[in-house]
């Protein structure tokens, strides 16, 4: 399968994501044409499978199997701040950003087998969130971790702009 990406279109994502990054507290690389493969890598899986699976990762084309690998995807966090960059080094730490340390490979964090990913556990296993304490359900973002109680989980996250499926009931 053939997918043709613009320059204008992945221009045009680098500036967004760039933007949201540095207003949710997060860095790009600094390498720009780096980032920009990494852009449109995806934009292609976007294409492909409809969502913006890691570049550097295989999707399955479920997206339920593939949501801990969605950018931002649930190991950013934890990568960024073991390894001062993210597994496929599209997010930084701002002593990466500044040069003060090197981005360098990193061990991939997601588990190889598909029973022990956290989307597939909460599937297997029943939920024990007690009912009815609350007025609202509270969501936590599966991202950065943000929480929000009401109803519905939001569209985006205010922090880190993650889209609402990637959003979990916390209680």
């Amino acid at each position: 399968m053939t997918v043709d990406i613009t320059q204008k279109e992945i221009d045009q994502l680098h500036q967004r994501l760039s933007r949201d990054a540095e207003a949710g507290g997060y860095h790009l690389n600094p390498d720009v044409e780096f980032t920009k493969d990494l852009v449109k890598g995806l934009l292609i899986n976007e294409r492909r499978y409809g969502y913006w699976n890691c570049p550097c990762r295989l999707a399955t084309g479920n997206k339920i199997e593939d949501m801990d690998i969605i950018c931002p995807c649930d190991y950013r966090d934890a990568d960024v701040l073991e390894y001062d960059a993210c597994y496929c080094a599209l997010y930084v730490s701002t002593a990466a950003l500044k040069g003060e340390k090197p981005i360098q490979s990193i061990p991939e964090r997601r588990p190889q087998n598909r029973e022990e990913r956290t989307q597939i556990k909460e599937q297997l296993r029943p939920s024990s969130i007690p009912s009815g304490s609350l007025s609202k359900p509270v969501w936590r973002c599966k991202v950065c971790g943000y929480l929000c109680a009401r109803d519905d989980p939001p569209e985006i996250c205010p922090v880190c702009k993650a889209k609402k499926d990637r959003f979990e009931r916390f209680m």
